[in-house]
């Protein structure tokens, strides 16, 4: 009998981390050393606007590499937005593929306009993706 194929809901990581975009990088990145995050979610500003996100990739390309103070930038002028998401019943072979084409290494995983969880390239490995 051959098992059911995982799907993205199953391998993915919590918790979820949320952060406004007028934050500053230094407070997301005090944030994410709390939650022990790779990434946080920036919030909508109102219910039209979409979700973006910032990366630790996203601060030292952005802010260290340029060598500017994380205390003067604001998450909004070095987020990515619209986040790209991962449908939470997406077999998972198919994340490498995703994050691969949209030149991507970390995404939520949603579902039904909800996000549960996040996936990192090294979650997909830790996780149990073989």
């Amino acid at each position: 009998m051959e098992a059911t194929p995982k799907i993205a809901k199953d391998i993915m990581t919590k918790p979820l981390v949320f952060v406004d975009g007028l934050d500053t990088v230094h407070e997301a990145i005090r944030q994410m050393k709390t939650a022990k995050v790779d990434a946080l979610i920036v919030n909508k500003r109102d219910e039209k606007d979409a979700y973006a996100i910032i990366t630790v990739n996203d601060i030292i390309k952005k802010v260290y590499n340029k060598d500017l103070n994380p205390k003067d930038v604001n998450v909004y002028e070095i987020m990515t937005k619209p986040v790209i998401t991962i449908p939470a019943e997406l077999n998972v072979r198919y994340i490498p593929r995703l994050f691969f084409r949209a030149h991507i290494r970390i995404a939520p995983v949603e579902q039904n306009g909800e996000y549960l969880g996040i996936i990192s390239i090294s979650s997909l490995i830790h996780n149990g993706i073989y």
